[in-house]
């Protein structure tokens, strides 16, 4: 049995792409992507019902690891789910906007 799971870089994920955001508040708070929805890898079990059905639904955290994890499990709950490698760390580096619902200044904490 593999533990790969399907994964994507930062370009090759469409502009208008659904995209998951599995970072804590505190993360999201300090800057995510402008189009992402947030639900936190620590309460995505008792939150399944807010999943995004979109196909395929990208995933994306801080560096691509809980993503990862998040994206397996989704896949085993028949989610068509894609981890972004990277994840906000490499869509910041790769010029791709990042907002905060403040408006302060964004970073990827």
């Amino acid at each position: 049995m593999s533990d790969q799971v399907p994964t994507v870089s930062v370009s090759d994920v469409p502009a208008d792409a659904p995209l998951l955001d599995v970072r804590e508040l505190d993360e999201w708070t300090a800057g995510h992507a402008p189009a992402a929805r947030h639900l936190p890898m620590s309460e995505l079990a008792g939150r399944m019902g807010e999943v995004p059905t979109d196909d395929p639904l990208f995933v994306v955290c801080h560096s691509g690891g809980r993503s990862g994890r998040v994206v397996a499990y989704l896949a085993q709950q028949g989610f068509p789910a894609v981890n972004v490698a990277g994840g906000m760390q490499d869509w910041a580096a790769s010029g791709r906007d990042v907002i905060t619902d403040d408006g302060s200044a964004p970073r990827i904490a």
